[in-house]
């Protein structure tokens, strides 16, 4: 918690884009060091004040320190970070989704039952995150073990030659269909 205020703190004293760019670079160890929650706030905080940079507005650093993680289903009082000039990645989360990927056959031999496998490479890396529901897709429990395993999650897919998105895709439209024009 101390180590989070700090490098909040020194956030008050970026005058500029760059002097944001190597501050980000020095404290990235120390922010990734911090539980997730407290990771957020300083995350968010840098995303604040580097868009007042941006901007010429006053900074409100020191409103992210009271912020607190929003619990539960409801999250009116969130930040929309894809509009942000730095936009993060949305993990879209969907029990339902996952469960009937779950339900399908594995993709690579057909066997049931499958786990549902986050394809790992279809989003950027977040600190402590896994990617959208939205990549999701059937394995069985062997193929499961030996994507992850494999430690490059793409060369796997293309050397069982497989495109894992198309089928992600398609799965992600049949439970979240697109409206009807």
């Amino acid at each position: 918690m101390a180590l989070r205020d700090q490098l909040i703190a020194e956030l008050k004293d970026l005058n500029s884009t760059e002097q944001a760019a190597d501050w980000a670079h020095r404290a990235l160890a120390s922010k990734n060091s911090l539980v997730l929650a407290d990771a957020e706030q300083v995350e968010l905080a840098f995303q604040l004040k580097l868009s007042a940079l941006m901007t010429d507005r006053p900074t409100v650093v020191e409103h992210a320190k009271t912020l607190t993680r929003p619990r539960g289903p409801s999250r009116a009082t969130s930040i929309d970070k894809t509009v942000l000039a730095l936009p993060a990645t949305r993990r879209i989360r969907d029990r339902e989704h996952v469960r009937s990927v779950a339900k399908q056959p594995c993709l690579v031999c057909g066997r049931r039952p499958a786990d549902a496998h986050h394809l790992r490479f279809a989003q950027s890396r977040a600190l402590g995150r896994k990617v959208s529901d939205e990549f999701t897709i059937p394995l069985c429990r062997g193929h499961h073990r030996e994507v992850h395993r494999s430690g490059d999650e793409a060369a796997w897919w293309e050397k069982a030659g497989i495109d894992p998105t198309t089928t992600a895709r398609a799965l992600w439209l049949k439970t979240h269909p697109l409206p009807a024009i």
